[in-house]
């Protein structure tokens, strides 16, 4: 279905679920989880096997690729997937009051407009977590945007690509 760049089963395996696990040794998943740009389910759909009490949200505002998130969530017998097709601006607007524990992302445009709206969507003790490059993680941590962040965890076996956390700034006591 081309749903993503990578081609090989040894990529797959690394650099999406290694990747999208890999958050689980980072933070205690549980609660809910919006993942933005979902794609072909990671980290959303990864995270779910190794956290299978999460409400996992799929943000994907491509029909092909939602398509295809519904029809794992289906044969992999999951409950608590809800996929959507909106993009976070507007979900972020129409759901005030959404309260997700986790807020995560990988490979999404704009980080600053995907942090603001991320935030809206956040529980008070929520986190938005983030897949990025080196260079990426640092700009945003300079620029706080509103968050506070933790320090990087570097992402084994890839180069230059870490996981960044943050939680609201007025909620992190």
């Amino acid at each position: 279905m081309n749903l993503t760049a990578v081609r090989t089963a040894e990529e797959c395996v690394t650099r999406h679920f290694g990747e999208s696990l890999f958050l689980a040794n980072c933070v205690a998943l549980g609660g809910r989880l919006l993942d933005v740009g979902s794609g072909a389910g990671f980290p959303g759909l990864a995270l779910k096997i190794v956290a299978p009490e999460l409400a996992v949200t799929l943000l994907e505002p491509v029909a092909k690729k939602r398509a295809f998130l519904k029809e794992v969530a289906r044969a992999c017998e999951f409950d608590q997937v809800e996929v959507r097709g909106e993009r976070l601006e507007e979900f972020s607007r129409a759901a005030s009051g959404a309260s997700f524990d986790f807020v995560t992302a990988r490979a999404v445009g704009s980080l600053e407009a995907l942090i603001r709206s991320a935030s809206r969507c956040l529980a008070p003790s929520g986190r938005v977590c983030l897949w990025l490059s080196e260079p990426q993680a640092a700009a945003i941590t300079r620029s706080a945007q509103g968050l506070v962040w933790d320090p990087c965890r570097p992402l084994p076996l890839a180069r230059q690509r870490v996981i960044l956390v943050g939680r609201n700034a007025e909620r992190h006591t």
